[in-house]
């Protein structure tokens, strides 16, 4: 395997950053330039990610066999909506360009993987740790980052690159796969806490609830709440939004999206919670505007009482996140038995009879 090698300097590459942080993507020659360099810079990261994952699937023997492994270069729209979001961001410091995911069954596992890292004498250069299990983000984000700069005296070309090892448990990915998926659904960056904020709430609140399942540090906001104040609210919020209708007919749709041999750019899926069924048209990008007005058309039912929901996606946003969680795609069904199982058994302390 040939692996693309660093071939500008870390001044082009800032200018690059620089360029695609303040430019539109208006195709003009400066765009079409930078995009080249940003092209070699994250190509480059594939030989660091390459050697880390060797070594992590070795440790992963005597700590879990059964974890997930997946190594990812972040998407480009990712890495220009990053320098765009944090000012004075810089392309060629930028941490997570590559970087591998490990999903380990719990967090005794996650612990003893994270000491065997942190212990171990490393050639790379260990930057500090990012642990938002010990303190979560404030939209319920959870998860260990370790970040290594590379270094190798046999392929030097490579020193200095980052590559990062982000660390969850099944329970904390299961949610991270909700959010995904619920976010590109929706055509709301939930994953960049951007959204609605019932959306955001009922997000930050499950991480709440799953934080209290694997005894760990509280999601901001929630210090002072028992568990059974959680589970009310996550219970009051998916009755507001149907999350888990949705997030039923969405895999359903996508799944359809995936192997449908019809032609079509963006796709309406129309979801009966009545009935529990799926629709789904797709539209050719020259059908557009026919696709808005069907839009509209099922809204204005749903207004009248309709039992219908429904959301226009690009076929973009799916091919993505279908990269993004190669072995999940869109495999939400943890989530939503964890947040089930949540409501149920709310519901049970609501059924049992007050203490006399």
């Amino acid at each position: 395997m040939a692996f693309v090698k660093p071939a500008y300097s870390k001044g082009q590459i800032n200018r690059a950053g620089d360029q695609l942080a303040s430019l539109e993507p208006d195709f003009g020659l400066e765009y079409f330039d930078a995009i080249e360099v940003l092209a070699n810079w994250r190509g480059a990261h594939a030989y660091p990610i390459n050697t880390f994952q060797s070594t992590l699937r070795s440790r992963l023997k005597a700590i879990d066999p059964e974890a997930l492994v997946a190594q990812r270069l972040k998407r480009t729209p990712s890495i220009i909506a990053k320098l765009r979001r944090f000012e004075g961001m810089e392309l060629a410091r930028m941490q997570d360009i590559g970087g591998l995911r490990v999903v380990v069954a719990d967090m005794s596992k996650l612990r003893n993987l994270v000491a065997v890292y942190q212990n171990s004498r490393f050639s790379h250069k260990q930057q500090p740790a990012k642990d938002y299990i010990s303190s979560p983000k404030p939209d319920g984000y959870r998860s260990v980052h370790l970040i290594y700069r590379y270094s190798n005296d046999r392929a030097k070309e490579y020193n200095g690159l980052s590559v990062e090892l982000q660390i969850r448990t099944k329970l904390q990915h299961a949610w991270a796969t909700g959010v995904e998926t619920m976010g590109t659904f929706l055509g709301q960056a939930l994953k960049s806490g951007q959204g609605e904020v019932e959306w955001m709430d009922f997000f930050q609140t499950s991480s709440a609830a799953f934080a209290i399942m694997e005894k760990t540090a509280p999601v901001p906001g929630f210090e002072r709440n028992t568990r059974m104040e959680i589970y009310e609210e996550i219970y009051r919020l998916e009755q507001r939004l149907n999350v888990l209708n949705k997030l039923r007919g969405f895999a359903i749709a996508a799944d359809r999206i995936k192997t449908e041999t019809g032609a079509g750019s963006y796709h309406l899926i129309v979801l009966n919670s009545q009935d529990k069924s799926v629709t789904l048209r797709p539209f050719a990008t020259t059908r557009l505007d026919e696709a808005n007005k069907e839009y509209a058309a099922i809204e204005e039912q749903a207004k009248k009482g309709a039992p219908l929901e429904a959301v226009l996606v690009s076929a973009g946003p799916i091919d993505a996140l279908r990269k993004a969680y190669p072995n999940y795609f869109l495999d939400t069904e943890a989530f939503i038995a964890h947040i089930q199982r949540i409501i149920n058994a709310y519901l049970k302390t609501k059924r049992e009879p007050e203490p006399l």
